[in-house]
């Protein structure tokens, strides 16, 4: 990094608490590994999970809740989290979130039934919902505002975007070259050596005077987690599963108590007061919409190249290996010309970018090939999606008090969960809806090709076998890349709607 000038440190509670050239460097080095090892957690069991459903005799349907455990927790926790580290000091609670996710990890490697691995996953995500907001609010307290915090973000916003398709290439690493239970062990001497480093290069933000906001991180929790419940549940059972109705009706009651114990709280988990900035409010749901197409293509494309191009784990973790490289690129540019044209242009073109690399993938069939027509869509994408995240993040946070950039850092977070949570299971609706009218569609071509062991296995299964099943498959990928483009663009209309770049966001940005 280049060393900014140095100043007076000020006050804790009012800026940063900046530290000098290599200082700065390290602590950038141990907050953004701490980032990483929580976000590529989110696709690193992905491709492990057809091993662990073999290994601990997982039916299909729940094989799911190996994903859903660790986002429901970590996503409904993360206000929490944040607010935590507002009251008790954000590296206390950093370390304590990233020993709680190492010792999960641990476990779970160790898990001998589909119980304890599930348990596991949820302990994790509760130590992840701590650590990560805590990681991005201190950089609002590490580095000073201006090209130096801008550098700062851009780091954590490649980490952040790029750690899904790492995770997919660790994990097939691992799973090819070891077993499925070291994409949770490898886990382990990171989060020691993080939580080690941390004293060393962090500086602690201080105890704050206040409470905790129980009832608000309850109802707040609960709801968020029933939401995407109700969600993952009707993109299994249907719409009209009572279950499902229960969980929404229920999740709706439980967000309007959180609001009104927000608008009442004198500490609030979340300040709805950040809603009311039309620029933030704007950010929340930028993100909400493209989390929703980034775990879609992420959960799509490992099928489809897997499934449909017959790749192993460990190619199939290669084949994503282009979408780190370009999302760093992506979030390099905007980092560098941010505080020249502002966020506005790189939010826009890069849900643009976005849908235009989804809409790209609905052309791809079984006849497809991976240079062909995939590397090329998802490096647009990607290239979209590194401009976003570092325009978003730097918004989420522009001119929020450092006592409430814990909360400000965690709702960013809890959308970005949320958000890809929600979104994944409408896209898997979609998903089952065009897959099953396909199999309609190729059930009458099969009981005329088919050999009698093929038909026999049919009836057992009720499953079709290749290359029938291939047609179903890239049918519903197809259809639910077209849902995904939609987000994308619809956060790129959002930026054009609500997002306004004012001169002092330009002062900032420019460190003046």
């Amino acid at each position: 990094m280049t060393r900014s000038s140095p100043r007076p440190a000020p006050a804790p509670q009012n800026a940063a608490q900046g530290t000098r050239g290599g200082g700065n460097a390290m602590a950038l080095l141990v907050i953004a590994s701490c980032q990483l090892m929580v976000v590529l957690d989110i696709t690193i069991v992905n491709i492990a999970l057809p091993h662990i459903q073999r290994s601990l005799d997982f039916s299909t349907t729940s094989l799911s809740w190996v994903v859903n455990a660790y986002t429901l927790t970590f996503g409904g926790l993360l206000l929490l989290g944040g607010r935590t580290g507002d009251i008790l000091g954000r590296r206390r609670v950093f370390v304590a979130g990233v020993l709680l996710f190492a010792l999960a990890s641990l476990l779970g490697g160790f898990a001998q039934n589909s119980g304890q691995l599930l348990a596991a996953r949820a302990l994790q995500g509760v130590g992840g919902a701590i650590a990560s907001p805590t990681s991005l609010a201190l950089i609002s307290t590490t580095f000073r505002e201006g090209p130096e915090r801008n550098r700062a973000f851009g780091v954590f916003a490649a980490v952040s975007a790029g750690g899904g398709a790492i995770g997919l290439l660790a994990g097939g690493v691992l799973v090819e070259w070891l077993n499925w239970r070291w994409v949770l062990f490898v886990n382990v001497p990171i989060g020691v050596l993080i939580a080690l480093a941390a004293p060393r290069w962090i500086k602690e933000s201080g105890r704050r005077p206040g409470h905790f906001d129980v009832t608000g991180a309850l109802t707040s929790t609960a709801g968020m987690v029933l939401l995407v419940y109700g969600f993952i549940r009707a993109a299994q059972d249907g719409w009209r599963d009572p279950l499902t109705l229960a969980s929404f009706a229920v999740a709706v009651l439980l967000l309007a108590g959180f609001v009104l114990v927000e608008r009442r709280s004198r500490q609030p988990i979340t300040p709805l007061h950040m809603f009311a900035d039309r620029n933030r409010a704007g950010t929340y749901g930028i993100m909400l919409c493209l989390a929703a197409a980034m775990f879609g293509m992420f959960f799509f494309l490992t099928l489809f190249v897997q499934d449909v191009l017959d790749f192993s784990p460990l190619r199939a973790g290669l084949a994503f290996l282009p979408v780190s490289a370009v999302i760093a690129i992506g979030a390099g540019l905007a980092s560098r010309f941010l505080p020249v044209y502002g966020p506005k242009p790189f939010m826009v073109g890069g849900g643009v970018l976005a849908a235009a690399g989804l809409a790209w993938l609905t052309l791809t069939d079984v006849h497809s090939t991976y240079a062909g027509s995939v590397l090329g869509p998802m490096l647009v994408f990607s290239l979209g999606m590194g401009m976003e995240f570092v325009s978003l993040t730097l918004m989420a946070l522009s001119d929020v008090p450092v006592q409430e950039s814990g909360a400000a850092s965690g709702l960013l977070n809890a959308t970005q969960q949320v958000g890809g949570s929600l979104g994944l299971s409408i896209l898997v609706t979609v998903f089952g809806t065009a897959s099953g009218n396909e199999a309609e569609k190729q059930l009458p071509r099969f009981l005329q090709q088919a050999t009698p062991a093929e038909r026999l296995r049919f009836r057992r299964t009720g499953e079709l076998p290749p290359p029938w099943s291939d047609e179903v498959l890239t049918s519903g990928v197809s259809a639910a890349f077209v849902t995904a483009a939609v987000f994308a663009l619809l956060a790129a209309l959002i930026a054009v709607v609500a997002i306004q770049v004012r001169p002092s966001d330009l002062q900032r940005l420019q460190g003046r």
